[in-house]
């Protein structure tokens, strides 16, 4: 079972592009980690993940809710 899933991913501050063009599934019991520098678009991924800021493109589904779509249904329902 997919518990996350993100295809072409990106986020953009203006004229920064923070994240680009990512795809990346989390699978159920498998352990996941964001390794990079500094400025990779670690925290802006997870800001998504959390329904804290929504994604300029691409997709990103929790249990199969979109974040953008049911983002209390992600943050209440989390099981």
């Amino acid at each position: 079972m997919q518990i996350i899933t993100a295809k072409g991913l990106s986020k953009d501050y203006y004229s920064l592009r923070a994240v680009d063009t990512i795809d990346f599934e989390i699978l159920e019991g498998e352990c996941f980690g964001f390794l990079g520098p500094n400025g990779a678009g670690k925290t802006t991924v997870m800001r998504m993940l959390y329904c804290f800021i929504a994604p300029t493109s691409g997709e990103i589904k929790v249990f199969g809710m979109d974040v953008t779509k049911q983002p209390s249904g992600i943050t209440i329902g989390v099981r």
